[in-house]
């Protein structure tokens, strides 16, 4: 299998490279997985398509300000973007992607603290240290990594707009971006209309939107990304499963988290879960939590492509990329949605 096959022609123009100006006003395009029938909606009009019963999963990860800009001794600057969070106990110490050369043991800083290189592990990675916690250095004087595509620094509206607005637990690096556009009034519609909502939280990783190096899929080794599913969401669940209620993942975060822990999810005790995902969702994968996909739309040849391919199937999906493009639909992180039921 090829993961040259899993691609289309993605015009410039179709990519959005600033958010909408209010949450759930981007458009939904509700794809049939079954007869590759398409409808075209709004994304508020999700509650249309769920039932009493059904449990919509949502990631509660929090995007922390990963992005750095130190000095070294020279006064040249070095770009520093502090990976995802593993549970660490330690919040002096991270791994770091490093912009410009460093060398093992020299000494960065920023603002009036100082970073040390303490060893440089390849691929553009660093670890680094300081004696304060590297979260509360991010969040006071570090910035949005907003994906390179945008090929533009963040500003105060993608402070708050790249952020779900449950976010919750600090750690990502990335949003969780088919949630972007989903609000609280969203949620009170759903669970007025009794469907129920629950939460996991799942760091995403840049590895989420780092492209395929090789074309055989086979040889595709997926990052891992720290994930905890709380055991009132595993209940949640496990209820519905056994009640024909439908489990609506909102993201691909999401249906990487429970597929990945499905085995643990579907056991007869309800727990908590917690460990690192490194699942890699492609065409010929059975889902064994998922019934509903609600994602963006997204790059040629990517996981998260090949993840929504297994869920649709192929040319169904790829049928439904050409309408999106025909009909002018927005791509990417802060572009519209698909829910494929």
């Amino acid at each position: 299998m090829r993961v040259s096959e899993y691609t289309y022609h993605l015009p410039e123009e179709r990519i959005a490279l600033h958010p909408h100006t209010q949450r759930g006003a981007s458009r939904l395009l509700v794809l049939d997985k079954a007869t590759g029938e398409i409808t075209h909606k709004n994304y508020k009009d999700m509650t249309d398509f769920l039932q009493a019963g059904d449990v919509v999963v949502l990631n509660d990860t929090k995007v922390i300000k990963a992005r750095l800009i130190t000095t070294n001794a020279a006064g040249q600057t070095r770009e520093l973007l502090l990976l995802e969070d593993h549970h660490n106990s330690d919040f002096s110490r991270r791994k770091a992607l490093y912009r410009g050369k460093l060398r093992a043991g020299e000494t960065l800083s920023i603002k009036n603290t100082f970073v040390k290189v303490e060893s440089i592990l390849g691929d553009g990675i660093a670890e680094i240290s300081t004696h304060v916690n590297l979260l509360d250095l991010a969040n006071e004087e570090g910035s949005v990594p907003l994906p390179p595509y945008m090929h533009r620094e963040a500003t105060s509206e993608d402070i708050e707009r790249y952020q779900t607005v449950f976010a919750k637990e600090p750690g990502s690096v990335a949003a969780p971006t088919a949630s972007l556009n989903f609000t609280h009034e969203l949620e009170q519609r759903l669970i007025q209309k009794g469907v129920h909502i629950a939460y996991l939280t799942l760091h995403v990783g840049l590895g989420t939107f780092l492209p395929i190096r090789s074309d055989d899929i086979k040889e595709h080794v997926m990052h891992s990304e720290y994930f905890e599913i709380p055991p009132e969401t595993v209940k949640t669940i496990q209820n519905a499963k056994q009640n024909s209620g439908k489990i609506v993942a909102i993201g691909t975060t999401v249906t990487r988290t429970l597929e990945f822990a499905a085995e643990q999810i579907l056991d007869e005790k309800s727990q908590r879960i917690s460990g690192e995902a490194n699942i890699f969702i492609h065409p010929g994968y059975e889902f064994q939590v998922v019934d509903t996909l609600l994602t963006n739309f997204h790059a040629p040849k990517s996981t998260v492509l090949m993840l929504a391919a297994a869920f649709a199937g192929w040319p169904h999906l790829k049928n439904a990329y050409r309408e999106a493009i025909k009909e002018k639909y927005a791509f990417l992180s802060y572009g519209d949605s698909m829910l494929i039921i």
